[in-house]
């Protein structure tokens, strides 16, 4: 069988993996789930005994529902989409700190799972169930259906917390913080269980679009609330609400700080983080809950646009405030974290994320902080050890992981769980770990991969830019072959990764006969806020530039690579960067496949836009600049090249309009294209809806190359 075929069946060698993985606090055991075959779709919910390193199966989809699985409530259906989630059965679960009791939403059926005992119960519920959470001393649950927020006392009564008709929610993440900000939550539970602090989200004055399949002539189209860029945003707001009917607004200046970026609630009170529309500067605020006025604890601010470091803010032991944020000034160009301006971490290292704390040990004094961070080589993630107790004598770090490749990690206690990826191994790889010793590991039902794709990662040009080259598996050296540019190249994503995954799809194009190339140009993450933010207000010029600039420099160093016989490919930002690649540089790229492409940043959403464009109103000559439609419009030349357009008719993240309007464009001006309209696919699954649209995909470039 070949890759298309196993990669479909098998989700991309991700079916019977463990994925979501947490630890309870004091360390006692280890949660996750696992679907129980490498074709089985349908994931499980396991627990690992630390102290006996067993594996317990605590809930099967199968053994739950009866009569199969049934429709996922819409917003459960939006919330895997925010969350490029494409799992069956048990999507997601929530627990207690101490991991004695879970909460899952299965078919929109609520599920209680005492992970000591390992007895799972269906709890009745007022409607289908979304993000349902247990309070922290797992005797509650709440979760939401139809927009509003109930909570699930231990006698069984089901109370109402918040509700409204309309475009109102109570206890949801909108549109724009989980598919931009990483937030995908709404509620967050006090940590002594009897108050919840939820959000309120008003879409009312948000444009409605309405999103239809023309393969389904008999369903009515969708109406989805879309804040395009210019448009209104949906209105926030935060409430502290007692489980006894009391309620208090949290007050913060919400006209100039509409964003709200993160909540974190643990001993020490609510912290959250606020941003400008534009997103120039934000706040870290604290939050008083019994009157709900806010004290400024850090401000964030970049002439372009501030970036937070996941896992922050949050209190450190000793009651300072750790903020993560960019340090750009005093020479300094890196990602750090902060405890009430005092620097942590070093310029060295360029943090993604704070795991969370990790116990120094018997009488070792204060917790550590547990991170994911880069040290010079932005393909490898490693995590340290930080020292946050005053008094250390300046920031003391340990790197945790020291392996090649990309290291991910969860803490309770002193136990520390790390999953490992690499070049030299399928999968990720799950351990456990206890004073600096591997004492168990987490199985794997993966299938295993056909090959193993050996890339050759560089970094090239004056900009060092991330790049890397992928021959066939029985090339010949001195063979000149046709160069295959594979990209996404948006800010916040990394292609060049020192990871097996990231290259098997590679591996099968190479194979076909190409030499595939992949390069991260400026703008994307790992190596440095300036590296970054050069992107900001020409996107175009910088990504395209550095890609065309790179693949030159590497030509130099593989004289294998054919630059005249150049293709290019890409989904989302990577299709629209495939398209501008096209209609902009002829001479170099003869042919390009554009997947769900942005083709108007005018169609695309406020945050993500505007956080590199600014305001379309103000800034009308960047976005035309910007714009596949208006370079699409322009006579066509004799070097006019093909495009090839993919779009899922069921996007609500980039609609199929970017691609009906370019195509459009396209045909008034005379230039060749052809168009694949995916029924029923989404912004994730159009990606790999099958292995029969890799093949037309090949077919495609073979022909016109």
């Amino acid at each position: 069988m070949e890759y298309p075929e196993l990669a479909a069946r098998t989700r991309r060698f991700t079916r019977g993996a463990p994925r979501a993985v947490t630890v309870a606090s004091d360390g006692s055991r280890v949660v996750f789930l696992r679907s129980p075959g490498p074709e089985d779709a349908a994931d499980a919910l396991w627990v690992l005994d630390a102290e006996t390193a067993t594996e317990h199966l605590i809930a099967e989809p199968a053994g739950l529902l009866t009569g199969g699985q049934g429709d996922l409530p819409a917003e459960e259906r939006a919330l895997r989409e925010r969350l490029r989630l494409s799992a069956s059965g048990i999507g997601s679960y929530a627990m207690d700190p101490a991991a004695r009791v879970a909460a899952f939403p299965l078919s929109g059926r609520l599920f209680r799972a005492d992970l000591v005992s390992g007895d799972v119960i269906e709890v009745a519920t007022a409607g289908p169930v979304v993000d349902p959470r247990p309070d922290p001393t797992g005797r509650r649950i709440a979760y939401v259906t139809s927009g509003n927020l109930h909570v699930i006392h231990a006698d069984g009564t089901d109370a109402l917390l918040a509700g409204e008709e309309g475009d109102v929610t109570w206890g949801l993440a909108e549109f724009i913080a989980a598919e931009e900000l990483d937030r995908y939550r709404g509620y967050w539970w006090a940590p002594d269980g009897r108050s919840i602090l939820a959000a309120r989200v008003d879409e009312s004055r948000v444009p409605r679009w309405h999103l239809h399949d023309p393969a389904r002539p008999e369903v009515a189209p969708t109406s989805v609330a879309y804040p395009f860029a210019g448009a209104a945003n949906a209105e926030v707001t935060l409430h502290l609400l007692d489980l006894d009917g009391g309620w208090v607004d949290v007050h913060w200046d919400r006209e100039t700080y509409p964003y709200l970026v993160s909540v974190h609630w643990a001993e020490g009170g609510p912290l959250i983080t606020v941003l400008r529309r534009l997103q120039q500067h934000g706040l870290v605020l604290s939050v008083d809950p019994r009157t709900g006025e806010t004290q400024v604890h850090a401000e964030l601010a970049d002439p372009r646009w501030v970036e937070p470091v996941l896992g922050t803010p949050s209190h450190l032991p000793d009651g300072r405030v750790l903020v993560g944020g960019e340090l750009a000034h005093d020479g300094y160009d890196a990602r750090c974290l902060f405890a009430d301006g005092t620097l942590l971490t070093p310029p060295s290292l360029y943090v993604r994320r704070v795991i969370g704390r990790m116990s120094a040990g018997a009488g070792a004094g204060s917790p550590d902080l547990l991170v994911e961070a880069s040290e010079g080589e932005p393909s490898e993630q490693h995590l340290f050890r930080v020292r946050t107790a005053i008094g250390a004598g300046g920031a003391e770090i340990r790197p945790l992981t020291t392996a090649p490749g990309w290291h991910v990690g969860a803490v309770g206690g002193d136990l520390l769980v790390v999953g490992s990826a690499s070049l030299d191994r399928a999968g990720t790889h799950w351990t456990l770990w206890r004073a600096g010793k591997q004492f168990a590991t987490i199985t794997s039902y993966a299938a295993k991969p056909p090959y193993a794709p050996r890339p050759m990662l560089d970094r090239v040009a004056d900009r060092r830019l991330p790049a890397a080259v992928l021959y066939p598996r029985n090339h010949v050296t001195g063979r000149r072959l046709p160069v295959l540019l594979d990209v996404y190249g948006g800010p916040g994503h990394q292609e060049v990764l020192a990871t097996r995954a990231r290259w098997l799809e590679r591996q099968w194009w190479a194979d076909a006969g190409f030499a595939v190339v992949t390069i991260d140009n400026r703008g994307t993450p790992g190596v440095a806020p300036s590296f970054e933010k050069v992107v900001h207000r020409r996107v175009a010029d910088v990504v395209l530039t550095d890609q065309v600039d790179a693949l030159a420099a590497l030509a130099g160093k593989h004289p294998d690579l054919d630059l005249d016989r150049v293709a290019i490919r890409g989904w989302s930002f990577g299709g629209w960067l495939a398209g501008l690649a096209v209609l902009r540089r002829p001479e170099i790229f003869r042919c390009g496949i554009a997947g769900a492409p942005v083709t108007d940043w005018r169609l695309y959403d406020t945050a993500y836009t505007e956080r590199y464009l600014g305001m379309p109103g103000e800034n009308p000559d960047v976005y035309a600049h910007h714009s596949l439609i208006e370079l699409a419009s322009e006579p066509a030349g004799d070097d006019a090249r093909p495009l090839l357009l993919i779009h899922g008719l069921a996007d609500d993240n980039v609609v199929a309009a970017h691609t009906l309007r370019l195509s459009a464009a396209l045909l008034a001006s005379g230039r060749p294209h052809s168009v694949i309209p995916l029924t029923g696919a989404t912004h994730m699954t159009a990606g790999g809806v099958g292995e029969q649209l890799l093949r037309l995909e090949l077919d495609f470039i073979r022909r016109n190359l």
